[in-house]
């Protein structure tokens, strides 16, 4: 389900914009960095602090995730279904990939999110279909990037 580029993807951009349903039917999207790959079909992230995000997926279990590579212009749109873990009834072995990975965090984790993926999309910005390459890509935002934090080059 998850291509290679896509698992790429995910794994150098671990932070999703995680889009879950309001109530009232609204769109709800939220910022979430401490995203895994489990297996082929699910993905996890942790809770840190999410109160509206665990209460949408509590009510209604519909998700989408989007990872974006902002220097080549691809990101990943993942659909599926998404059920929360209190961190007390979670498998031990899941704590610990969470504990690999963002060891730092694990205290202020009260709980995960698994996803079972449904749909994964691969999405190129409009550049490609205009002939541009990656490789110009990379290079014309890492200017950019350069530019707006010039202090930061080595």
């Amino acid at each position: 389900m998850l291509t290679d580029e896509i698992r790429t993807l995910i794994e150098n951009h671990s932070a999703g914009m995680v889009a879950t349903v309001n109530s009232d039917g609204t769109p709800s999207v939220s910022p979430k960095a401490t995203f895994l790959i489990l297996a082929d079909g699910v993905l996890a992230f942790s809770n840190i602090r999410s109160p509206n995000t665990i209460k949408n997926i509590k009510e209604r279990s519909a998700i989408e995730v989007c990872f974006i590579d902002v220097v080549i212009r691809k990101s990943a749109r993942i659909t599926g279904k998404a059920k929360y873990l209190e961190k007390s009834d979670a498998d031990p072995n899941l704590i610990a990939k969470f504990e690999q990975t963002y060891g730092d965090y694990l205290d202020v984790m009260s709980g995960f999110v698994l996803i079972d993926v449904k749909k994964a999309e691969l999405i190129l910005s409009p550049a490609y279909d205009l002939g541009l390459t990656e490789g110009e890509l990379r290079d014309e935002n890492m200017n950019k990037l350069n530019n707006i934090y010039p202090d930061q080059i080595a």
